[in-house]
């Protein structure tokens, strides 16, 4: 299928999706356990395009989420601001613009990052991406204006724009999210700049002297990377009310990120998304039924579960299993007739 009927074929399933919840789920926490899963789809997609694509491993996914998140509180204050210091009046900022503003800041801080720490490569690269997130949340702690080290309070309105509850809203910009990042890994999968990719994840060196442009092509993985997780952030303060450096900058978005292509495949657009649904959802039944402390674990468990049955995840099985069959049957053909 080609690409631009893919992406058509997608918003309008993501589309059909909007509208059949909305008519036949009433009850809210659906709309909250869901938007959570959708925003991993988002962060993990995200983070494949630079970990799985290209094979730069990447620890700083909670720094572009949170800056995201930041970046919708500013806006969020912001007519206030204007209205105090020059009593000026602006409507507030409605939330596909404050998604769009967290996506452009985190893709920028993504290019900056790419730029300075692209030069390493391996354990090195991923360190200096830890160690960026570490400096990012310093900033913050340290910002009174965002609420520094205390949080700050965001009140959403009551009524969505389209109607419903706001968390309804919410969860409909997240649907529209989850699949314009998948339709954009899928591209990228079937593109020139993928070739490209894998070529770098496959050799480096043997790319640059192949005329790959390695490192142009690893500032455009960082840039897409950063800001389709500024995009998954930036709903954040809506979503959860009250916002603080330790919640947004959580050990659980980098470790679900990375876990999630990995157990689900990182070779395909497809795998971030079955990793995703599969290990969101049980982490929200388990929540629900047991204790949100164990999200952890069970993450740590069947990663570690993946690592040593599965090292290439899902899809990977998945590909064994028909490359078998396959294989029995050129046996079974080339066979002398009885």
């Amino acid at each position: 299928m080609r690409t631009s009927t893919f992406s058509i074929v997608a918003f309008a399933i993501g589309l059909a999706v909007i509208v059949f919840t909305r008519v036949f789920f009433t009850n809210e926490y659906f709309y909250f356990a869901a938007y959570v899963v959708l925003q991993y789809v988002v962060l993990s997609t995200a983070w494949n395009i630079l970990g799985g694509y290209t094979g730069y491993i990447n620890f700083g996914i909670s720094a572009f989420f949170a800056l995201g998140a930041y970046s919708t509180v500013v806006l969020h204050k912001l007519p206030e601001l204007l209205h105090d210091t020059w009593n000026l009046t602006i409507p507030s900022i409605p939330m596909p613009v404050m998604i769009l503003v967290g996506g452009i800041i985190s893709g920028v801080i993504g290019l900056a990052t790419g730029y300075l720490t692209l030069r390493l490569r391996g354990v090195f690269f991923a360190i200096a991406t830890l160690a960026m997130a570490i400096v990012a949340q310093t900033l913050i702690v340290n910002w009174d204006y965002v609420g520094g080290s205390r949080g700050i309070y965001i009140i959403r309105p009551a009524m969505a724009p389209l109607g419903g509850g706001y968390i309804q809203y919410l969860y409909s910009l997240m649907v529209i999210l989850a699949v314009m990042s998948v339709c954009i890994a899928r591209w990228i999968e079937r593109s020139q700049l993928g070739l490209g990719f894998a070529a770098i994840r496959d050799d480096e060196q043997a790319a640059e002297a192949g005329g790959v442009p390695t490192l142009r092509l690893k500032l455009i993985a960082t840039t897409l990377s950063g800001a389709l997780m500024g995009m998954a952030g930036a709903p954040l303060p809506y979503y959860v009310t009250y916002l603080d450096p330790t919640s947004s900058f959580s050990l659980a978005y980098a470790v679900n990120a990375v876990a999630m292509p990995v157990i689900g495949g990182m070779t395909s657009w497809i795998g971030p998304v079955i990793g995703s649904i599969l290990l969101a959802t049980i982490q929200q039944l388990a929540t629900v039924t047991i204790s949100s402390a164990l999200n952890l674990l069970i993450v740590g468990l069947l990663l570690i579960a993946f690592v040593i049955i599965a090292p290439k995840g899902i899809l990977g099985v998945v590909e064994a299993q028909q490359r078998r069959r396959a294989t029995r049957l050129a046996n079974l053909a080339a066979r002398p007739a009885q």
